[in-house]
């Protein structure tokens, strides 16, 4: 039996692990598994750990499925394009056939005594929340939030929102978008923002950091709450510790968490009426003309009226868990083998029906929407809900130490990130994600700080009794 001593240098130690992608180094990660025990280095434990995990899973799906599945997936996105340009789910049935096909098998494969059915789909994204969690999230969502938005949206918010007909020059925006990076403390000297159709945040270590955003000039605030929204994710990046940089354990701890971030700066920070009695001067400044004699309580009912809608991405903050919740309980159905590939149109319609009252015009509003489903990602939705879910819990611990609201009243967000810096930006992905959950809040998940922050927001928007 070959044996690989460890070397002394833990640097090279935590640079050999991604090298377990190559078909030679799977005999060294073994022996680095055996041999964990003889490491103080928790941190490289827990990567050997997860490689392995990962590796293991890989060796039970026979070669050839795995081969015909990626070939799939290489003309997926594509065919579920041409079906959503031409509203036709049929065009797209076949090779999602396949797909699900695929990930039945794959849960059979992989599955264990502890780990079973959807459950296996779930955990690849979030590891360690099952149905059980999630169950309990959604009923919970289904109980206390969805009674009260149709109660918001029956309050029918009337909002000056006049302004939002105007257009607002793509030049005008960036300036905009630029003062946001300098706010919200993002470093220039270490990351870069650029222009993009879809906006997204890519790292490559905390000296290496990308964002980018979009910019409609019929629809300025698409713009402002997206570079909002990536620069959460580019902090929690950049607040990594660097030593962590180029291992497994560099950059955000899950899907999750990664999301609370950018839920927390886009929602919990840019939303607030604290944050725009500082900022909104400075816009209104940017946009003389389109913005004269507009008031502050107008713009901020605007950014945050609820309202029914089709599309999961365009979804305010109160409807947006209700749109994650159809999602996640159709694929459950489809993994539990309570309904076919054939069934999803009529299923997701009935259920945008049941909980937001709406009819559903075309498959292209409908279940073609969404590419995820195209690249095989099932179990991925449900870490959107939960990382909002995450961000108001956090908000809540946070404001014990000291009032968040205040400091972006104070133009203190130094402050809001150095927390997020200590309690979780800096450890990275050390652990797993409940761990570094708990690390960071001293508490397990409860989706009800969550349901309780959306209630006491919009009913003191909407000046509703309780």
């Amino acid at each position: 039996m070959l044996s690989y001593p460890f070397p002394p240098n833990k640097r090279f130690e935590r640079r050999i692990l991604p090298l377990a992608n190559c078909a030679g180094t799977l005999r060294i990660i073994d022996e680095l598994f055996l041999k964990k025990g003889e490491l103080d280095d928790e941190v490289l434990k827990h990567e050997i750990i997860k490689t392995k995990e990962g590796l293991d899973k890989l060796k039970k799906v026979p070669m050839n499925e795995y081969v015909d599945y990626m070939g799939v997936l290489a003309t997926g996105e594509n065919i579920w394009g041409q079906a959503k340009r031409s509203k036709n789910f049929q065009l797209f049935q076949p090779v999602l056939e396949k797909i699900v096909a695929f990930n039945r098998k794959y849960i059979k494969y992989v599955e264990t005594d502890k780990l079973k059915g959807y459950d296996v789909l779930l955990d690849e994204y979030e590891k360690g929340m099952t149905t059980k969690e999630y169950d309990a999230f959604f009923d919970l969502i289904k109980k206390d939030l969805v009674p009260f938005v149709k109660r918001v949206i029956e309050t029918n918010l009337k909002v000056n929102d006049e302004f939002n007909n105007k257009q607002y020059p793509k030049e005008q925006q960036k300036e905009f978008a630029n003062y946001l990076v300098k706010v919200l403390g993002f470093d220039l000297n270490r990351g870069v923002m650029k222009e993009s159709e879809h906006p997204f945040t890519s790292g490559f270590g905390t000296t290496d950091v990308r964002v980018t955003n979009h910019y409609y000039e019929d629809n300025f605030t698409s713009s402002i709450f997206s570079i909002i929204h990536e620069l959460g994710h580019a902090t929690y990046e950049q607040q990594c510790n660097p030593e962590l940089d180029a291992t497994l354990s560099g950059g955000g701890g899950s899907m999750a968490l990664h999301e609370s971030q950018s839920r927390f700066y886009e929602n919990i920070i840019g939303r607030s009426l604290e944050f725009w009695k500082v900022h909104f001067p400075e816009l209104k400044k940017t946009f003389k003309k389109q913005l004269q004699g507009v008031k502050l309580v107008d713009f901020y009912k605007f950014i945050n009226r609820a309202k029914a809608s089709l599309i999961r991405t365009e979804a305010d903050e109160l409807t947006y868990p209700i749109h994650i919740m159809i999602r996640y309980d159709i694929e459950k159905a489809l993994f539990n083998n309570e309904i076919e590939v054939q069934d999803l149109p009529r299923v997701w319609n009935e259920k945008y029906y049941e909980y937001l009252g709406l009819e559903v015009p075309s498959d292209r509003e409908g279940v073609l929407q969404d590419v995820h489903w195209s690249g095989g990602s099932f179990g991925y939705f449900p870490t959107y809900a939960l990382g909002s879910a995450y961000s108001a819990q956090i908000f809540k611990v946070m404001n014990k130490d000291f009032k968040v609201l205040k400091s972006l009243e104070d133009k203190n967000t130094k402050q809001i990130n150095a927390w997020l810096k200590e309690h979780l930006h800096h450890h990275g992905a050390t652990r797993d994600p409940k761990e570094l959950f708990r690390l960071c809040t001293g508490q397990k998940f409860n989706p009800r700080h969550y349901v309780n922050y959306l209630i006491k927001k919009y009913q003191k928007i909407y000046d509703m009794k309780d």
